[in-house]
């Protein structure tokens, strides 16, 4: 029988340098997590390196790794040894010339779970995703857990309530998004507030729209453009869980390393969707037209 209530830590993680010196610093965090009673850790998209997406080159591909290999080892035995169910995020190679931005999930084991490949993929200046990852082709499905079943999304699929719905409606009963997500540093403090805003309340949009406590955790520091085609990123932090109506449960500051372990109640989501059931009142014989790219 699943817990009423459960037990979540966000690790937001700057980068330290390194696939190793950053799996030692996960490392600390997990074993910190376990500690303070955690029973589910989310990671940060990519967090085995820094955030390459800012330039296009085809060097970078090295940094990929297959999945299993040696970074899901070492998260896996952590996960097995420490009974925690872990989200991480690797730069997977599927093949020669062929990548994606893939989630994997380990329940309290070495073993994978399950695994989601990024659906959306970006193209922005600083954040040149199409370049690097294929998008992915498992669909919009929850991983089942000891937990319950995780509606795994990550980063740029934040801004889709379409992939927040599906999730919902194949059974999620979390929504979770490892991130890398900051700021230009040539624009303004103005600018740069209602960007951090927005990506704050769209979320809780999602957590609103279907019910569901959600998330989400970003990288933090200031990364460079090791080709200085950009100005480099100040990812803004701000990790956050929100419940079923959008409440904040708990959120980081926007610089700094911090481990976020917070309670969710399980049981809010029933309660929350019997006083607003938007899935009783959905229009699905209205919809058609969602699957078009733009109604000319």
């Amino acid at each position: 029988m699943k817990k009423k209530t459960l037990k979540v830590a966000l690790l937001q993680e700057t980068n330290h340098g390194s696939r190793d010196a950053n799996l030692d610093a996960i490392e600390a965090g997990l074993r910190e997590a376990a500690r303070a009673g955690a029973e589910l850790v989310l990671l940060q998209e990519l967090h085995n390196g820094p955030y390459f997406c800012q330039n296009e080159s085809v060097d970078t591909f090295d940094l990929a790794e297959t999945i299993p290999g040696p970074g899901t080892d070492r998260i896996g035995k952590l996960a097995g040894e420490l009974k925690l169910v872990v989200v991480a995020s690797i730069f997977e190679k599927r093949a020669a010339g062929l990548y994606h931005n893939t989630a994997v999930v380990f329940d309290r084991s070495s073993e994978i779970a399950g695994r989601y490949r990024k659906m959306h993929i970006p193209d922005d200046p600083g954040f040149y995703e199409k370049f690097y990852f294929t998008p992915g082709d498992l669909g919009f499905d929850p991983i089942e857990t000891s937990v319950g079943k995780l509606g795994v999304l990550v980063c740029w699929d934040q801004w889709y309530p379409e992939a927040a719905r599906l999730m919902a409606l194949a059974g999620a009963e979390l929504l979770l998004y490892p991130t890398a997500i900051g700021w230009d540093p040539n624009d303004d403090d103005v600018e740069k507030s209602r960007q951090r805003e927005a990506w704050i309340t769209v979320q809780r949009g999602h957590a609103v729209a279907n019910g569901l406590p959600l998330l989400a955790v970003n990288r933090t520091g200031f990364e460079p453009d090791t080709a200085k085609v950009g100005n480099g990123i100040q990812f803004w932090g701000s990790s956050f869980v929100a419940g079923p109506q959008g409440e904040f449960l708990a959120q980081a500051r926007a610089e700094g390393r911090e481990l976020l372990v917070v309670d969710i109640d399980m049981e809010r989501s029933e309660n929350v969707r019997r006083i607003w059931p938007f899935l009783r009142d959905r229009r699905i014989d209205a919809y058609g037209d969602l699957t078009k790219r733009f109604r000319d």
